[in-house]
């Protein structure tokens, strides 16, 4: 038996750089729904990059439209989802946990948002803000392989698999961009 004064320890919090990346990045069950923002934010940058080529601004915008409106209907139908197969009624805490959980979906669009932005106040020219943009999305895609890889204990091998994967599906949003759409 553990004495009172033994109880187990919370974790310690994270400093505030890690939280800001375990906020964007995700961390343990969120990692899916990071993956899943990246990938519909880098298909939004290469969609409307090819329809507003010269206007970061507006590519900016519907990014982040479109980021709140797939995390609603992501957080709505998984709502629905659990409610059906749990045989019961959701509660206000459960819509929250899973507001959370589906966070980033959201925050993925950051990154890119932050390379157009750069885009639109001149600090690059409208091109290169929307390929910085599609890279941001690619890395965000391998770190989120190699974060998925620990979490699983994979070694090494397998974890190149798992962060190829990632990359390939976001490469193949590059190339939509690149072959495709001009």
């Amino acid at each position: 038996m553990i004495p009172d004064t033994m109880e187990t320890a919370a974790p310690p919090k994270p400093r505030p750089r890690h939280r800001a990346a375990h906020l964007v990045l995700g961390v343990d069950d969120r990692i899916a729904s990071t993956v899943f923002g990246t990938i519909t934010a880098m298909a939004t940058v290469a969609v409307s990059g090819r329809a507003f080529p010269d206007s970061p601004w507006t590519v900016e915008e519907l990014l982040a439209s479109t980021a709140v409106v797939l995390w609603i209907a992501h957080l709505y139908t998984h709502a629905l989802s659990e409610s059906i197969s749990d045989d019961r009624r959701l509660s206000g805490a459960r819509v929250w946990s899973l507001a959370v959980r589906e966070l980033g979906i959201l925050l993925a669009a950051i990154p890119p948002s932050i390379a157009l932005t750069l885009g639109a106040v001149g600090l690059f020219d409208e091109t290169t803000s929307i390929w910085i943009a599609l890279a941001a999305g690619l890395a965000i895609l391998a770190v989120e392989g190699v974060r998925y890889a620990r979490i699983e204990g994979l070694g090494s091998a397998a974890m190149l698999v798992v962060v190829a994967a990632n990359v390939g599906i976001g490469l193949l949003v590059v190339l939509l961009k690149a072959e495709v759409l001009h």
